[in-house]
């Protein structure tokens, strides 16, 4: 027996964002003083660091549960199952449904509730829930997932990752750029076949990193309406992600008894082009190897950071043969990795 997906799907929106949209921002430091740089050069030095030249809004219309069920009916719909028999529907997001417009998080019912009606799920044993653990929530879930299968709770799950952060970002920080919407989604099943998920991996780091991701109000203190906006200390979490992701990737790795050498792709959170390839580097550095060269499949450039969805919307695209110059055959070892709000960490080790 083995734990597989059987089936993919994903939504990009389709408002393109460039960098050039931002040209006309103003930009604060975090003491309310202006950012001592034109928007140009900013921006020039934004894509040199983060790798982004665009990324994906949801339109005015569609909020978070609606493109977390678009993608899980494409899922639903590639893997063949009947949706009345998922067991489980696990859905991360971390900000809920933010209507346009506004900055309010709606949370109740959970997304995953909203989602499974949107869906048409009649069947009140399909247990559905949100899970909240910052960008590495998607990989959490599909580790739960897994648990409930493995446990014999469950035959069959939908695992989500969803989020529209375009309506929680502070248009005053330069960090804005950075995060996107998107949804990916998986259904995870008990097959006959082999591998699956092999092992997993998860920490959380809360004694002093607790607070590298959070809310709090805009750069610019002429707004005074109290509306708050994600933020973060890009640096801390630069160094965290360098000093703890690679060992947990080894980690994971070494439960999974796998050479390094039988990985063929990481596919690891779009947070930081530099910053992920300064992650895979280590890792690789770890067995004392250079790091492959087409190891690490890349989409922030074009699709920015869209927290839970980053990773099952790249693995669609990839086993989708929508993604250039990257393909995942049936036996291949793959690793998913993630760092994020909590400081959470985690990896799982899967065989195609």
């Amino acid at each position: 027996m083995a734990i597989k997906i059987t089936g993919v799907g994903s939504y990009i929106p389709t408002i393109v964002t460039p960098n050039q949209s931002f040209l006309k921002n103003k930009f604060y430091n975090e003491d309310g003083s202006r950012f001592n740089a034109d928007n140009e050069i900013i921006i020039k030095k934004f894509k040199s660091i983060t790798g982004i030249e665009e990324r994906r809004y949801v339109e005015n219309h569609l909020n978070n549960s609606d493109i977390g069920a678009i993608a899980s009916q494409r899922a639903i719909e590639d893997s063949k199952v009947n949706p009345e028999d998922l067991d489980y529907i696990i859905l991360a997001q971390n900000y809920g449904d933010v209507k346009h417009g506004t900055h309010q998080s709606d949370t109740v019912p959970s997304i995953a509730t909203r989602v499974k009606q949107k869906l048409g799920i009649k069947n009140p044993k399909s247990v559905a829930y949100d899970v909240m653990f910052g960008c590495p929530g998607w990989i959490e879930s599909m580790k739960q997932a897994y648990a409930f299968i493995k446990a014999e709770m469950a035959e069959k799950c939908l695992v989500v990752g969803s989020e529209t952060l375009s309506r929680v970002v502070d248009p005053n920080d330069r960090d804005s750029m950075i995060f996107s919407d998107g949804a990916g989604a998986v259904v995870l099943e008990k097959t006959n076949d082999e591998g699956g998920i092999l092992a997993y991996e998860s920490a959380t780091y809360a004694y002093e990193e607790a607070n590298y991701i959070f809310f709090d109000e805009s750069f610019n203190k002429e707004k005074t309406d109290g509306t708050r906006y994600i933020k973060m200390l890009g640096r801390k979490i630069y160094e965290f992600a360098l000093n703890n992701v690679p060992n947990a990737m080894k980690s994971c790795l070494e439960k999974a008894n796998v050479d390094i050498k039988d990985v063929k792709k990481i596919l690891i959170h779009q947070a930081n082009e530099k910053m992920d390839e300064a992650i895979v580097d280590r890792f690789y550095k770890l067995y004392d190897m250079e790091m492959p060269k087409n190891i690490m499949p890349m989409s922030i450039n074009m699709l920015g950071n869209s927290s839970v969805a980053t990773i099952p919307t790249l693995l669609d695209l990839i086993l989708k043969g929508k993604f250039e110059n990257h393909s995942i055959q049936e036996g291949d070892v793959i690793i998913f990795a993630s760092v994020g709000a909590g400081m959470n960490i985690n990896a799982i080790v899967y065989k195609v």
